[in-house]
């Protein structure tokens, strides 16, 4: 008498909802948002559409749990560099590094964030504009605290290094024959500490201002 293949073991809902999630993501990246459908997603998550309907409303709220899920670790990462003992050079190469390793990462993430063809999306447009201005400002306080500037001023400063290295790190992963991340990542690095070290502290312009010598009458 041959036996019953054991039923198939149910997840628990969260842990579920995590696999779906990460095959939702990798689909994502392999199709663009656009060309992906659920469908696409239930296959290689090996459940059924009814089960995938039943953690995520439709393709689009999917694709905002993804995107978010990666700006939550990108952002912890950046926070991670940005804090500790170094001194301000440290934490801005840090911060840099972060961004190359974030797209150097085997599963392509980046793609959620630049290339998933939802540039025009109000939702995602929202959730990359907070993530932006949430490091922006966290850059703008190490700039404020080396510089002096104001911190307006040291924002627009902290968005600037932001889109550097992003656009650093994209231009790198594109390379048919590219240096090592280290190496890259710690060129952009410097290119990013010796702008933002071309602002010097105000009591130490007003010095080398009353040091300089004064034309002779």
């Amino acid at each position: 008498m041959s036996s019953l293949p054991a039923p198939k073991r149910r997840l628990p809902r969260a842990q579920r909802r995590l696999q779906l999630l990460d095959r939702a993501q990798q689909v994502f990246v392999a199709k663009g948002f656009h060309a992906a459908s659920m469908d696409d997603i239930a296959e290689a998550a090996a459940v059924s559409k009814p089960v995938l309907y039943q953690h995520f409303p439709g393709k689009h709220e999917l694709f905002l749990d993804v995107l978010e899920t990666h700006l939550a670790q990108l952002t912890e990462e950046l926070t991670a560099a940005l804090a500790g003992e170094k001194d301000n050079r440290e934490r801005v190469q840090d911060t840099v590094t972060a961004f190359f390793a974030f797209i150097a990462r085997e599963d392509e993430a980046y793609r959620l964030v630049f290339t998933a063809g939802m540039d025009h999306d109000d939702a995602v447009a929202e959730r990359l504009s907070r993530f932006h201005s949430r490091m922006a400002a966290a850059i703008a306080e190490l700039i404020v605290e080396d510089t002096g500037q104001p911190m307006a001023e040291a924002t627009m400063l902290g968005h600037g290094l932001i889109g550097m290295a992003t656009q650093s790190a994209r231009h790198w992963i594109r390379l048919s024959e590219r240096p090592p991340m280290e190496v890259s990542a710690q060129l952009a690095g410097r290119l990013a500490w010796k702008g933002i070290s071309g602002f010097p502290r105000e009591e130490d312009a007003a010095v080398q201002g009353a040091e300089a010598p004064t034309p002779e009458d």
